[in-house]
């Protein structure tokens, strides 16, 4: 855990140092095409050659950056909470995943490991792996548990963003 906040704040240093140089992105789905003017291209080559977009799907680090990423999330924000051992998990993620890019950043999705984050499960009353909580302005707004199609999902997330 000490190393992913380790690299987790190498990163943002990074992209901190990335945006005062005049750089311009475009995202993809996981990686980044930069163009960059030639005054930026010696501070590219040497911290990034490719930088990751900031991704709408992420992995909760602790109970802080939950609060600062999901309640305080101008965005609706599916929990997704599971287990490196459910089986059930490993093929609810994806399709998620898939249902969550299809909004193109209306909605975000938080993955909450339950090995990890015992506290944030019980604070939300996870009984059973996946169970899927949708959060809008930091409410509680709708929930799952077990698996969903691809068209279910599909309709779970525009019921949540509102369409």
């Amino acid at each position: 855990m000490a190393s992913r906040l380790l690299m987790r704040r190498v990163c943002c240093v990074l992209v901190r140092d990335l945006c005062r140089h005049p750089v311009s992105v475009t995202c993809s789905s996981s990686y980044s095409s930069l163009t960059a003017s030639a005054a930026a291209q010696p501070f590219l080559s040497r911290t990034l050659p490719r930088i990751s977009c900031r991704s709408v799907s992420f992995n909760v680090q602790d109970h802080d950056d939950f609060t600062e990423r999901v309640i305080n999330s101008q965005l609706p924000v599916l929990i997704d909470f599971h287990a490196q051992w459910c089986g059930p998990c490993k093929i609810l993620g994806p399709r998620l995943e898939k249902a969550i890019a299809k909004q193109k950043g209306r909605v975000a999705m938080a993955k909450v490991d339950i090995d990890e984050h015992t506290d944030l499960a019980i604070e939300y009353g996870v009984s059973a792996v996946p169970t899927v909580i949708a959060m809008r302005d930091g409410d509680v707004i709708d929930q799952f548990v077990g698996i969903k199609d691809e068209d279910q999902l599909d309709s779970f997330v525009q019921k949540i963003i509102g369409q």
